[in-house]
């Protein structure tokens, strides 16, 4: 998806605003800002490029060669001018109206005209070209004549609230005869002074529809207490509470809808952004002024609220189909913008002046910096115009934000840097002692408790076991020992953390995982005394309460209760404002078990030399060590997204974060049979301080790591780390998870009992005496493995081609059935064609569908599914607060269900480019055409409209850019004369029920494999 190129046509702090949201977009490569500022110099997937931009055809050519998708335009000049007409014309997609429509900011003239014939509420006005005229008018007006405006385009600047008749016509002087603003003040117009709250109201559109962002409120005036000379704006702040709702219905359609109409009616269709400048005064709100662009700093608010695509929305607006990407806002949450300005500003000022302190406000303070009249010179930040830079910040409550956006400006240093302390006064007036303080507005959300408890019932709910029914709520838990069928037990109590591998979780966006670790690191704990966990705690502690990532993690810890058959039978959950940053969360766990006396563990003076130490796997890294991880990605220069340098088809996060191995299910009735003497979990401290922990003091153990395989995780630490292989040893598992103590006459028995359990056993090392001081721990040969782990990166199975791993379990000879994940929205037709053949026993079918996920509930798909008895799951892709946030849901879900290979069968989303790289190679999808033919949408309409004679059906693997994957089975279908799109999708419907179950089976008998570079391996 991630192939979209745009150009970005301003300097400002809106454009550093514009090319910031626009680079979130997951269909967005690369943003292009010309000329830019130091802010779009240096950010991710955006560059400042030099383009002559009074030359639009040039600007036209570049775009043509450089393969632009889009072009926004950010100032009124170029747009004023016609740059939207000439890309239209060359075939470039422009945001941004044209220089017809932009008149509406163009001329105050024809702006006052076209709302008088639209019937758009503004303030009484008179246009002159002539001093003494304008003059007399403002004398013999029956309103308060006092605001003057140059007709023209003036930088915002145009605009003169004169405090009586005598500082009018000061200022009609000032423009017309001493042309103050050039051409622009060739004529002014002579308006009321309206009186009321100003406020700013924005709308995207696409020539008929609009779509209103929250309205905004910016400080013109250059001092505290709205004092001085006008400016560009010296701050605002959004959404502005002066504005109600029946007042924003009122904007919307009297205001803003009627001069989208009015435009589209008279043969100018407004393609854009449309800025209504407005007065709230006692008969409603009325127009000061129209503008054809984003606001500025009006834009530095609003887009750090919007919570959707705007890529997606702007393109929308040029194509005409706003209505299918409406943007959504946060409504819970104020943005504070305050600018920063030049000494001098807005007369003369100087240039190249060193600023200093905007890593402290994005680092420390978690706030936004979006850069204006900044530039890049030998490395160092510098002034280089009036306005500066913004500093934005965001939070609940808007008297908080504003005091956040004034810290957060004061850490920014200039010389003879201004910014003013009031910004959002008019919001915040009075709120001190007109609100009353509440747990919420201190920052503490007990709904958003509330309903994380609801969230959580059936997980926590499907822990339960004999001896307990876990219910949320209640002061306490209980446990009934007798019902669990213990009689004269001893309980068993044991706690911890996941450490800094909580960092990696937090880093990567991957919740799902983590409570498993939590889990683990308790119950392995208590395993040691042979005790069977019963219940589990959890503390989950974090600065702002995120419902759907705390849902994610205690979903995980219930799934890891499960796993080691305990309940889930309570937990805390505390919201600190100010503990923690944003995003960032701690984990504690707390779990008791039980054991019958005589099984206690360990059996300390059962044990003796020549005892045999039975190892058991672990599943890689576990929860240990993180901190040394961390900092060897560090070194590496590495970040989690990049491709796994020691296991295939993952990122670095997510092999890292593979969950910690609970060993109770398959340790328990070994540990039960009396043939155990001890057992260590490997946890903090590694194999060197870990075994010690069970044995006498007169013994030590002598182990040899030739005798189980390391993980590669381990070899690349090494190798990479240069780490000693003793600090190995004492750090990490090393690939031993836990290990048993075990006399050497019991070893089959419980080699046998582990097996049953799916464990296997491996003899690891023997028990000696302890001589000295040495060391209790000796592992022979673990250099040797540890480089064999590293040089060997292609173990447990995996064979490597062209760098995709393609795994193939194999069950007495005989390869085991791929399992397959279908995601759906609706009827589910091609799921009922995969169905039928999967089942099909004459087939014999390679392929297993194991679980169908649908994002829409009660669908049709879900019923098929259900009937052929298929496990299904509905992950509501609308209470996820993005596209990844949902996508990271779904694939959490298949990667537990064990998953290998998804097909998309009518699934009515567009995938994330993380969840298409994560899934590379094992992702398949059906479209309606002969690709590469008539791609995207419409495909049977392109195909009608394109008089072709056969089209067709393309079963293909899914890439980022869209329906280009390489394609693995294709059917045709005859285009008949009088054929309508209905009655050829029908056919081609028909041949889709042909082409996927063929191309399922290709995949799932290991037919085809793609390769790294793209292409289709084919295999007999």
């Amino acid at each position: 998806m991630m192939s979209e190129q745009v150009l970005l046509i301003g300097s400002g702090g809106r454009e550093h605003a514009l090319a910031w949201k626009l680079t979130q977009s997951q269909c967005v490569k690369h943003v292009y800002v010309s000329p830019g500022n130091a802010g779009t110099a240096q950010g991710d997937k955006m560059s400042n490029i030099v383009i002559n931009l009074k030359n639009f055809e040039e600007v036209a050519v570049w775009c043509k060669t450089t393969q632009i998708n889009l072009v926004v335009v950010g100032p009124e000049d170029p747009l004023a001018a016609g740059i939207a007409d000439v890309l239209k014309k060359a075939g470039i997609p422009c945001f941004g109206p044209s220089a017809a429509a932009a008149r509406i900011e163009g001329s105050k003239e024809f702006a006052k005209k076209f709302m008088d014939r639209h019937g758009i509420p503004t303030a009484r006005w008179k246009a002159f070209t002539d001093f003494d005229a304008a003059c007399q008018y403002i004398n013999s007006a029956t309103y308060k004549a006092l605001v003057v405006k140059a007709s023209g385009l003036a930088a915002g600047k145009g605009v003169i609230i004169a405090k009586d008749k005598d500082e009018a016509r000061e200022s009609v002087k000032y423009i017309l005869r001493d042309k103050a603003f050039g051409s622009a003040g060739d004529t002014v117009v002579i308006e009321e002074l309206l009186e009321g709250e100003e406020v700013s109201c924005l709308a995207f559109s696409d020539g008929t529809h609009i779509a209103c962002m929250p309205p905004a409120q910016d400080h013109k005036r250059l001092k505290d207490g709205d004092l001085g000379p006008n400016t560009g704006g010296m701050g605002a702040y959004c959404p502005c509470p002066q504005v109600s709702k029946q007042d924003l219905a009122k904007i919307k359609s009297n205001i803003l809808q009627k001069a989208v109409d009015g435009m589209k009616d008279e043969g100018n269709p407004y393609v854009g952004v449309l800025y209504a400048g407005l007065m709230m005064t006692k008969e409603g709100p009325k127009v000061l002024e129209f503008n054809c662009r984003f606001g500025d700093p009006e834009t530095q608010v609003l887009l750090p609220l919007l919570k959707t695509d705007l890529y997606s929305t702007l393109l929308a607006c040029v194509n005409g189909t706003l209505p299918s990407h409406m943007p959504e806002f946060h409504t819970n949450t104020s943005a504070v913008a305050v600018v920063l300005v030049s000494g001098g500003y807005p007369g003369s000022y100087k240039k190249g002046i060193e600023i200093t302190g905007v890593n402290k406000v994005t680092n420390e303070l978690k706030q936004l910096v979006f850069h204006a009249g900044s530039s890049l010179k030998d490395d160092k930040l510098v002034t280089s115009g009036g306005r500066v830079l913004a500093v934005v910040a965001m939070d609940t409550d808007l008297s908080l934000t504003t005091r956040q956006a004034q810290l957060g400006a004061s850490a920014i240093k200039f010389e003879g840097s201004f910014y003013r302390k009031d910004i959002a006064h008019r919001a915040t007036k009075g709120i001190k002692d007109s609100i009353r303080l509440t747990y919420q507005s201190a920052g503490v959300d007990i709904r958003a408790g509330q309903s994380l408890v609801r969230s959580i019932i059936p997980a926590v709910a499907a822990t339960s076991r004999p001896g307990c029914d876990p219910a949320l709520g209640m002061f306490g838990g209980v446990f009934d020992c007798k019902a669990a069928g213990f009689k004269d037990p001893l309980l068993v109590s044991g706690t911890d953390g996941v450490g800094t591998k909580l960092k990696i979780a937090q880093q990567c966006k991957r919740h799902d995982s983590i409570g498993i670790d939590l889990v683990a690191m308790c119950v392995n704990d208590v395993l040691a005394h042979g005790a069977e966990p019963l219940f589990f705690l959890d503390y989950f502690a974090c600065g702002k309460l995120d419902v759907s990532t705390t849902k994610e993690v205690v979903t995980s810890i219930a799934h890891g209760c499960q796993m080691a058959g305990c309940a889930l039978l309570g937990g805390e959950t505390a919201e600190m404002p100010g503990m923690y940053e944003v995003g960032a969360y701690d984990l504690a766990g707390f779990t008791v078990g039980a054991v019958e006396r005589e099984q206690y563990l360990p059996k300390i003076n059962d044990i003796t030399e020549g005892d045999i130490v039975i190892g058991l796997s672990s599943s890689g890294v576990h929860s240990n060590g993180f901190s040394l991880i961390r900092r060897l990605v560090e070194q590496c220069g590495m970040a989690y997204t990049d491709p796994c340098p020691f296991e295939s088809n993952k990122t670095l996060g997510e092999s890292l974060l593979t969950p910690t191995k609970i060993y109770s299910k398959t340790v328990l009735p070994s540990l039960k049979s009396s043939y155990v003497k001890a057992f260590a979990h490997i946890t903090g401290g590694g194999l060197i301080e870990n075994i010690p922990r069970v044995l006498p003091k007169n013994l030590g153990v002598t182990l040899d790591a030739t005798k189980w395989t390391l993980h590669p995780v381990f070899g690349w630490i090494f190798s990479k780390g240069k780490v000693d292989p003793l600090e190995m040893a004492r750090t990490f598992n090393c690939g031993i998870g836990a290990v048993l103590i075990v006399a050497p006459s019991m070893v089959q028995k419980v080699t046998e009992l582990l097996s049953a359990s799916g464990e296997v056993a491996l003899r690891i090392g023997v028990l000696r005496q302890q001589i000295g001081d040495s060391t209790r721990v000796e592992i022979q040969n673990l250099e040797q493995a540890l480089h064999q782990a590293w040089k060997d990166n292609s173990q447990q199975g995996i064979e490597e081609d062209s760098g995709i791993a393609v795994k193939k379990a194999r069950r007495n000879g005989v390869a085991s059935k791929t399992n397959v994940g279908v995601l759906i929205s609706g009827t589910g037709t091609n799921l009922q064609a995969l169905i039928d053949h999967t089942t099909d026993p004459e087939i014999g079918s390679a392929a297993e569908i194991i679980l169908v996920i649908s994002n829409v509930p009660g669908v049709q798909g879900l019923k098929r599914a259900e009937q052929a008895e298929i496990a299904t799951q509905v992950i509501n892709h609308k209470e996820f607060k993005s596209r990844l946030d949902f996508d990271n849901a779904v694939s959490s879900a298949l990667e537990m269900a064990g998953v290998e290979l998804i097909c998309l069968a009518g699934f009515m989303r567009i995938l994330t480019g993380e969840f298409v790289r994560k899934w590379n190679g094992h992702l398949l999808n059906v479209h309606p055409s002969l690709l590469p033919s008539f791609k995207g949408m419409h495909a049977h309409q392109l195909a009608l409209e394109a008089g072709v004679r056969v089209t067709g059906c393309t079963v293909h693997f899914v890439a980022e850019e869209v329906d280009a994957g390489a394609i693995l089975v294709q059917e045709p279908v005859e285009i008949k004369h009088g054929d309508t799109v209905k009655t050829l999708s029908e056919r081609v419907k028909l041949a889709e029920h042909k082409a996927y179950p063929r191309a399922l089976e290709l995949m799932a008998a290991g037919h085809a494999v793609l390769q790294e570079n793209g292409k289709i391996k084919w295999t007999s």
